[in-house]
């Protein structure tokens, strides 16, 4: 039986894992006033994006797809890739509806699984990864599906926002918040937690001085992560930032870290100089 792992576009998954594991990205629409986009790494670069909201002053706008959509690339990907089952991983449901919609399409096609991720970027990332990893092992279909659901908790998806104009004009945070967060050179951390995003603490300081902190409070936090691999994923790359957090994961243990530039979906919503650190943790992150 030839399983294949699917995932919508914001999971960030980099272009030679997608090739080693045969994953398929279901690209989502990103709208720039009069021009709609393909979330693929290829039609829209991030830079793009942030010319676009300083020009227009607005967001670029994102919409999930529809059922009939999902049914359509499922059948094309079953299609191409000669699959017998498909695994497909979500975006996490508290955020879009793209899940709700995706398992619509499942339900009618007979031959899909969706997980649910609760999660966004790489935090989705990791878990079509390990779809992938469970696939080269021979795990049977079911299976799979029920280890990814189990892992799916136990993802630590966070990262640092630099700037809160993005949240503010996508309505997630007052002007006065921003004002006071420019004038503190407050920081927040934005946790996923059971699907949401939350402010799980607030920094102060420098963008650098802030990331290492963040970096040191996270190995601290978590002592049990799983050490195969983890991310660094970002919306502007910083290669000092990338080497300096890179050498605390080595230290740490994780044997593969993944410095991974966000997608253009994740971009449109936190903008410029967002990064994280995700990985999964051995128990409930």
């Amino acid at each position: 039986m030839k399983i294949i792992v699917t995932a919508d576009s914001t999971a960030d998954v980099p272009k030679q894992f997608q090739k080693e594991f045969e994953i398929v990205p279901c690209p989502l629409i990103v709208n720039l006033g009069d021009e709609d986009f393909y979330d693929d790494g290829a039609s829209i670069t991030n830079e793009k994006i942030f010319n676009f909201v300083d020009k227009a002053g607005s967001l670029p706008k994102t919409a999930a797809r529809s059922v009939e959509s999902y049914k359509e690339y499922f059948e094309q990907v079953k299609k191409e890739h000669k699959a017998d089952k498909i695994i497909h991983i979500s975006l996490s449901s508290e955020l879009s509806s793209t899940c709700q919609n995706s398992k619509l399409a499942a339900e009618e096609l007979g031959y899909v699984g969706v997980v649910d991720s609760l999660s966004l970027s790489t935090g989705s990332g990791l878990i079509a990864l390990s779809a992938g990893d469970k696939i080269k092992e021979g795990k049977p279909f079911e299976q799979i599906l029920e280890e990814l659901k189990e892992e799916v908790p136990r993802v630590q998806a966070s990262f640092i926002i630099s700037n809160l104009n993005y949240l503010h004009k996508g309505g997630r945070c007052s002007a006065v918040a921003v004002f006071g967060a420019n004038v503190l050179r407050i920081k927040p951390k934005i946790k996923l937690s059971d699907g949401k995003m939350i402010v799980d603490r607030k920094y102060i300081g420098k963008y650098e001085a802030v990331i290492e902190k963040y970096v040191n409070d996270l190995l601290s936090e978590y002592k049990n992560p799983v050490l195969d691999r983890a991310f660094v994923t970002y919306t502007t790359e910083n290669k000092a930032l990338n080497e300096m957090i890179t050498k605390k994961l080595e230290a740490a243990g994780f044997k593969q870290i993944i410095c991974n530039l966000a997608g253009a979906t994740i971009t449109s919503h936190c903008g410029k100089d967002t990064l994280g650190v995700l990985f999964i943790n051995g128990e409930k992150a």
